[in-house]
């Protein structure tokens, strides 16, 4: 249920620009505003909607653009588009590299591909003092591998779903970790005792909007505003308040994305 007045929250993993979102958009920033989401961080996931991601964060001053290439869509990544990407990024200032990374989970994926990728993605990041959005899905070992590789500390990896002991390795390399609806789910024990006793200085918080609903939206399209089901189900997991827990996501979130904005919690 929504608080009367909610702390300021932070989506750190959302995508505004999705189509699904097109004919109603206003609608939706409108709403997550009213259930106070301060700020979305909206990573793209192609070349082909690099432009679509930053229109729609031009028109917002609450959105912030992160350009990557996703390893789902690997097939339709070309060797010209790092070229292209390191353009994007000199010009566009976004607030981090991605949504990259590895997903062994897709039927065919090509391993040896998404990891060419995701190396020359980090090698970015490094080379502009950026953090990194990082999806992992079945190949969260290789993920630790491959940031210890690249000597860049400093990014998330999102809707994560791995060990506790990959958790506290990804920890202790500076990075943080985004959960969003799959906590919510009373099944989901092994996530939510992980985040039950994860640092707090190591949590975001996300909605992966317009896929991944939580408990209370199950079955229906996702939205920013929907954050604050997550953020509850989280603080009923942890030791402290939830207004902690709002303070410290929030303050997280702004850290890592240098975000132009000062925590009011």
């Amino acid at each position: 249920m929504l608080r009367q007045h909610p702390p300021p929250l932070i989506d750190s993993h959302v995508h505004t620009d999705d189509e699904r979102l097109k004919n109603d958009r206003h609608q939706v920033l409108e709403d997550a505003r009213r259930a106070n989401i301060v700020a979305q961080v909206v990573p793209a996931i192609s070349h082909r909607l690099w432009p679509r991601v930053q229109a729609v964060c031009a028109q917002q001053d609450d959105l912030y653009a992160c350009y990557g290439l996703h390893p789902c869509f690997h097939d339709e990544h070309e060797t010209s588009h790092i070229d292209e990407l390191a353009v994007w990024i000199g010009r566009e200032k976004p607030v981090a590299v991605g949504e990259c990374g590895l997903d062994y989970f897709i039927a065919g994926a090509d391993k040896a591909r998404q990891q060419h990728l995701f190396s020359a993605q980090l090698a970015l990041a490094r080379e502009f003092d950026l953090p990194i959005v990082i999806h992992a899905r079945k190949a969260v070992e290789d993920v630790i591998r491959m940031i210890r590789s690249s000597g860049h500390y400093r990014g998330m990896v999102h809707s994560f779903n791995g060990s506790k002991q990959q958790a506290t390795r990804l920890i202790d390399l500076g990075y943080k970790l985004s959960f969003g609806g799959a906590v919510t789910f009373d099944r989901a024990k092994r996530l939510r005792e992980l985040v039950a006793q994860l640092p707090l200085d190591a949590l975001l918080l996300e909605t992966d909007a317009p896929d991944q609903a939580d408990a209370n939206h199950t079955g229906q399209r996702n939205e920013p505003a929907f954050l604050i089901d997550v953020w509850q189900s989280i603080s009923q997991l942890r030791a402290e308040s939830a207004h902690d827990v709002a303070s410290a996501t929030t303050t997280n979130a702004i850290e890592l994305f240098r975000l132009p904005l000062v925590n009011p919690a």
